[in-house]
């Protein structure tokens, strides 16, 4: 093998290489010509995984890679300081505490091509720096804080070893609970309670804001950048006034610091002094003058990346895009086109937390939509409600081959990772990956099977319009509110709730209610009907699979999700039949359709009681959630069967 770099000024784009065959001394070698180290780096992979395919050096295959993205990274909630405060998340604490977990996630990462990890906290820094004007800030003890550097500072290398650039990602306004107590500002931080008022103008929090935010960048040189939030404890705020804000914080601190720095700024997510989600066009074009203005900064790194949420909460539905947090998005970040900053988009997951999924054609259908817009940068994946660190889903038996949560997702990671940094890689990359834990006979047939199962919740999320977090679980087919109250998405939820996806889906009210859908969209019941056909399709292959024999524990839980899927495209087909009966029951006085509908709606209960035994089968459920109740499909079984009660209501007039 032949290693080099490729010369200043190639056409190789950054993290780009070329594999190809020359002639050697002695005999034929395998040229690797990255561009950069990291580029090397994937040259070498993607031999090494050419080498344990079982192909011969005087056979791999030729070929240049050109990223797809140059911005490909994880979204990592951190379970400190954390956004949302239940078990769900606080359970990982000892895990996000031990590099060998980090080193793990990271080799992951490098694997998959992602090459960057953004970690979320609404306040990270307490647990990083001990504040030189302000040490009443800093809980720990001069040990304890000596620790949580010595796992900062592993985090941060381990990742640049690999080629993973590192930002710290929070929200505002916080402090840390201990100088919130001390000072009696920002009282709110020592709850960490995430949404409301900020009802102080502290010139106090500004400069501690200002001191902690330029001690770290400081202290952890191999921490690579930054990332901010306008939103959350800003409410009360104008949005100049956010931007104000920030320039006496974070860009202050920047410039104060001196060292080169990458930023990430969060779009921001009100338009007006509310918190709530709100976009203008306006507001758009005054937060692009304050991003360009970031030029003065000579130590920040081009270019910075503006960040929105595709589909708000859940991008795991159409691969258009028709809301951001907030609403509708203006054009006004790319047009005129950008110099000195492009776009990410967030592809959030809060959707399939206990299913797995694998979907190729979505990713691809996703970056087919970014061609020709040079403005895209990259892409952000990952959840604020589920951390992939602690498995505490999976229960204990001889299925369980993994330690972490990460690696029951593994097909996930590798179809977002692989895609966004090379769109072209084919099916059939996908199913050598399936075939090195299951079979050599057995990759493509699963692959097919996982694709099929996996475009039931594009199906629903595209149907089902959701927009924060809890507003929809797909797989749950629910609903939630922070310790609270999780609710089934109901029949009369389910027939009134406007669809996403406008383009192909149309509502079970709208489509009753006009008799008709309109051209190019699924009508509800054509939905219903496709859902069967992929269904059928993907059981015919699982069936297939199982009567091959020598299925293996490993292997029968991955079928399990599959046919869990199914048993879900069952639940969402008969209840898009039973929904329009009973709409159309409803419309037109027709008791025929009032017992259709109830006969649908018995046949969803017996689809969701298989679903509810699927999903156990090597699951330990109820599993802790941001609800305040654990999640389990059985523990919705009341709210299913009163689907059917609904249902039999006298008729309007009747």
């Amino acid at each position: 093998m032949l290693l080099r770099q490729a010369e200043s000024g190639s056409n190789t784009p950054d993290d780009g290489y070329r594999l190809e065959r020359v002639q050697g001394p002695v005999g034929p070698v395998v040229r690797i010509t990255g561009h950069g180290e990291r580029g090397a780096m994937y040259g070498v992979l993607d031999l090494a995984e050419q080498i344990e395919d079982g192909t011969a050096l005087d056979e791999v295959h030729e070929h240049n890679v050109t990223p797809a993205l140059a911005f490909r990274a994880i979204k990592f909630n951190l379970p400190w300081a954390a956004y949302r405060t239940s078990l769900a998340i606080e359970q990982h604490d000892q895990t996000c505490r031990d590099l060998a977990f980090w080193e793990a996630f990271l080799d992951m990462m490098a694997e998959n091509r992602f090459n960057v990890l953004t970690l979320w906290s609404l306040h990270p820094y307490t647990y990083m720096v001990r504040p030189n004007s302000f040490p009443e800030a800093c809980p720990f003890t001069d040990a304890e804080l000596a620790d949580w550097r010595r796992l900062w500072n592993g985090i941060f290398r381990l990742a640049k070893e690999r080629g993973i650039e590192t930002y710290l990602l929070n929200w505002n306004i916080f402090v840390s609970p201990e100088f919130a107590r001390a000072h009696d500002v920002a009282r709110w931080s020592e709850t960490l309670s995430h949404y409301g008022q900020e009802s102080t103008r502290s010139e106090l929090v500004v400069r501690y804001t200002r001191e902690v935010v330029r001690q770290v960048l400081e202290e952890y040189p191999d921490l690579t950048g930054l990332g901010i939030t306008l939103g959350e404890r800003m409410g009360g705020m104008t949005p100049d006034e956010r931007r104000e804000w920030l320039d006496q914080t974070f860009f202050a601190a920047m410039a104060e610091a001196g060292r080169p720095v990458k930023f990430i700024y969060r779009a921001p997510l009100s338009a007006t002094t509310h918190s709530g989600g709100t976009t203008s066009e306006e507001n758009d074009r005054r937060s692009r003058a304050q991003i360009e203005a970031l030029a003065r900064l000579t130590n920040v790194t081009p270019p910075v990346f503006v960040e929105f949420k595709h589909n708000w909460s859940h991008a795991h539905s159409s691969p258009d895009l028709f809301i951001v947090h907030g609403g509708p998005l203006s054009d006004a970040y790319w047009n005129p086109p950008p110099t000195r900053h492009q776009v990410v988009w967030t592809m959030r997951n809060e959707d399939m937390f206990i299913l797995r999924w694998g979907e190729p054609d979505f990713v691809r259908a996703f970056l087919q939509r970014q061609q020709g817009r040079n403005y895209v940068g990259g892409a952000i994946i990952g959840s604020e409600c589920y951390v992939p660190a602690l498995d505490y889903i999976t229960a204990p038996g001889p299925h369980k081959d993994w330690r972490w949560a990460f690696e029951r997702q593994w097909l996930f990671y590798a179809v977002w990772g692989r895609l966004l940094y090379d769109s072209t890689t084919p099916d059939a990359h996908f199913e050598r990956l399936l075939a090195r834990r299951f079979g050599e006979d057995r990759g493509r047939d699963l692959l097919a099977a996982w694709k099929l199962a996996s475009r039931v919740p594009l199906h629903f999320a595209s149907f089902h319009r959701g927009t924060w977090d809890g507003s929809l679980y797909t797989e749950g087919f629910s609903s939630w509110i922070d310790n609270a109250a999780r609710k089934l998405i109901d029949i009369e939820k389910f027939i009134s709730h406007p669809v996403l996806d406008t383009r192909h889906y149309v509502s079970i009210a709208n489509f009753v209610k006009s008799g008709r859908a309109p051209e190019g969209t699924l009508s509800p019941l054509q939905l219903a009907e496709q859902l069967d056909r992929d269904r059928a399709a993907a059981l015919k292959l699982v069936t297939k699979l199982r009567q091959q024999g020598g299925v293996t524990p490993r292997l029968d839980c991955e079928l399990t999700d599959i046919e869990a899927w199914c048993a879900y495209s069952d639940y969402f087909a008969a209840k898009l039949r039973g929904g329009v009966a009973l709409a159309t029951a409803r419309a037109n006085r027709d008791a025929a359709q009032q017992q259709r509908a109830v006969a649908e709606l018995e046949k969803a209960l017996a689809h969701w009681k298989r679903l509810a035994e699927l999903g156990s089968r090597f699951n330990q459920l109820p599993v802790p959630s941001s609800a305040e109740k654990p999640f389990s499909w059985s523990a919705l079984l009341p709210e299913v069967e009163q689907d059917i009660e609904l249902a039999k209501k006298p008729l309007p007039n009747q």
